[in-house]
């Protein structure tokens, strides 16, 4: 962790696997942190409404993914320092590693996995979902002195990330259990469904012919079942 006197600034990080493994292959660090970050969500409902009724039941379908926006601001001026040891940046290059960074990947054939982290804001799992440049300002011969990049970068995670942050207990939802010894499927059934007789159904969803002998370490599949 940072001393509280050292400057910590916004840093884009890029991986080609899509579970995040391993070590970053790119980073791309903010010349000034933003002065503003927004976090927006969507929530998507089914609102079908019957002929002749006044109003209809939201009923939840999913989450979708999170967009977060924010924007960098680059000075090549040397007038922006923030400290007596930065140096003026190259406008110009400092974008061509933000595009680099974010942007598509030859080697994965799409835009490379992002990781942004800054102070205390919790590591966000994201995609580049749009990006904007303009530039502010420029030397006599056009070379650019000053830009603001305004990008936007939607939620991402694998499968097995995104199931452990959902936490999904629902009893409309398909769940997997590893038997542990003592279980019983009937115990299983009134822990997921809350209807202990399912369990019978279970059975034949997995191709189970005497469900009183459950071999511990088999992976049980538990769809969405009717009461």
């Amino acid at each position: 962790m940072p001393d509280r006197g050292t400057l910590e600034r916004l840093v884009i990080e890029a991986y080609e696997q899509a579970d995040y493994s391993g070590q970053p292959m790119s980073t791309f660090e903010a010349y000034v942190n933003p002065s503003e970050i927004t976090l927006s969500y969507e929530v998507e409902y089914d609102s079908a409404q019957g002929a002749g009724t006044t109003n209809s039941r939201m009923s939840f379908k999913k989450m979708k993914p999170g967009d977060m926006a924010l924007t960098l601001f680059l000075d090549g001026t040397g007038a922006g320092r923030l400290g007596p040891d930065d140096r003026p940046i190259d406008v110009q290059q400092k974008i061509e590693q933000f595009q680099a960074v974010t942007g598509y990947n030859g080697n994965i054939h799409r835009t490379n996995y992002l990781k942004i982290g800054w102070g205390t804001l919790a590591i966000k799992r994201c995609v580049l979902k749009s990006a904007s440049i303009a530039y502010k300002m420029f030397q006599s011969d056009g070379v650019p002195l000053r830009a603001v990049i305004t990008a936007s970068f939607a939620d991402n995670s694998d499968d097995q990330t995104r199931v452990a942050m959902a936490q999904d207990q629902s009893p409309d939802l398909t769940h997997v259990r590893l038997v542990k010894a003592g279980d019983s499927l009937p115990l299983l059934c009134y822990q997921i469904y809350g209807d202990p007789r399912l369990y019978l159904k279970v059975a034949a969803a997995n191709g189970i012919d005497d469900f009183r002998s459950l071999v511990p370490g088999t992976r049980l599949r538990f769809p969405p079942l009717e009461k």
